[in-house]
């Protein structure tokens, strides 16, 4: 095999293997793993590490080339649930108007080619990013450590603010992922009349998964790991979720497929 490349949803199946049949195998000619194009919950790496030992190396990146990061085995399990520092360009966090971020600080993240323009601040250190040659954001945010690693925290337009506090999807659905119950998943916000949305888990279940009470498993499976505003007050069960080629969940097209619970259903309490 030599080199291979993988999305998330593939290690998330392959550990779901019985082990029998993951002993089966001779995995002696996989040398490298690299994967991508979607989070991968840390849980989730930190196990295939445990499995095909330090050969897993992750990127991310930008389609449109501004730049991207990488991160090896052993520099992941030192910062867990990084995807590194920048290779060639350089990474940036800044605020919503353009103002830079320091470290730990959740904003937008922006790749600057070699030798990209300087922004044009105004007194007040704000910029416009967008308009700087050399400059761009696939819109995710994230933030840095001192060291420069660089954390994703999902994407600006996916954020869901619940009675005005922000919640980050990626945060759920890295809880919601490893679960053994659990083949697929997605966080998102729908509009709440009491709290302006609700944080709403799209989950796929597992094969032969008994459904009777999976969403109230899956709900105290969550409020034990997370803080009570992140915890889904929904959890819908469907059998696929629309995603891309690359792995990447078409959140347009899932938002549009989440009709209202028919009447007389309640959000958990």
């Amino acid at each position: 095999m030599g080199k291979a490349q993988w999305v998330p949803t593939m290690f998330v199946r392959l550990l779901r293997l019985p082990d029998e049949v993951r002993n089966r195998y001779d995995l002696s000619s996989h040398r490298v793993a690299v994967h991508g194009a979607a989070p991968c919950p840390p849980e989730t790496k930190r196990a295939v590490l445990d499995w095909w030992g330090p050969i897993v190396h992750e990127y991310y990146g930008s389609s449109e080339g501004y730049g991207r990061t990488t991160i090896g085995p052993h520099e992941w399990r030192e910062r867990p649930g990084s995807v590194g520092r920048p290779a060639g360009s350089t990474v940036h966090v800044a605020d919503a108007d353009g103002r830079p971020l320091g470290p730990g600080e959740v904003g937008a993240v922006w790749f600057a080619r070699p030798g990209a323009a300087e922004p044009q601040r105004r007194p007040d250190g704000t910029a416009d990013l967008a308009a700087t040659p050399g400059w761009g954001t696939a819109g995710d945010l994230g933030h840095v450590d001192a060291d420069g690693y660089l954390y994703l925290d999902g994407r600006s337009g996916h954020t869901i603010i619940t009675g005005g506090v922000n919640v980050y999807p990626r945060e759920v659905e890295d809880v919601l992922l490893p679960h053994p119950e659990v083949a697929d998943a997605a966080v998102v916000g729908l509009p709440d009349p009491e709290f302006g949305e609700r944080v709403v888990a799209v989950v796929v279940p597992a094969a032969d998964t008994d459904r009777t009470g999976l969403a109230d498993r899956l709900v105290a499976h969550c409020r034990a790991r997370l803080a009570g505003f992140k915890t889904p007050r929904e959890v819908r069960l469907v059998e696929s979720l629309p995603r891309s080629v690359a792995g990447k969940v078409r959140m347009g097209e899932l938002r549009a497929s989440l009709v209202p619970e028919p009447a007389g259903s309640r959000p958990w309490s």
